[in-house]
């Protein structure tokens, strides 16, 4: 459990690190370090970055949509039949930038057991 809280605080961290300074691949780095920094076993080497980058491009997209009353998020939530709702779309955000965490998370976490002796 301690494993799991370490990864998900350390690709958080890493997350708002880079976005400040690279475009939004940059949680990929962030999921590949965490993986390569701190070995998780079976699913949840997926799921905690997974999930630490869904939760962070959610409010990320709240927080930058709610500044304008989420006129923008209305309009592009119409044009990819999301029913005009700006939620479903930060919610769609978060999965995709979830997704790309997780499966850069899984390669740091196979560059680690390729390259180390633990194995």
């Amino acid at each position: 459990m301690k494993l799991k809280a370490y990864n998900f605080i350390l690709t958080l961290a890493f997350a708002f690190l880079l976005a400040n300074f690279l475009p939004w691949y940059s949680v990929m780095l962030a999921g590949f370090l965490s993986g390569a920094i701190v070995r998780l076993r079976k699913a949840t080497t997926f799921f905690v970055p997974f999930l630490a980058i869904t939760l962070f491009w959610f409010i990320n997209a709240w927080l930058l949509s709610s500044a304008n009353n989420f006129i923008l998020a209305k309009k592009i939530s119409v044009l990819l039949y999301l029913g005009g709702n700006p939620y479903l779309l930060m919610l769609v955000t978060g999965i995709v930038g979830g997704l790309a965490a997780g499966i850069a998370a899984i390669f740091g976490n196979q560059c680690r057991a390729a390259f180390s002796a633990e194995n």
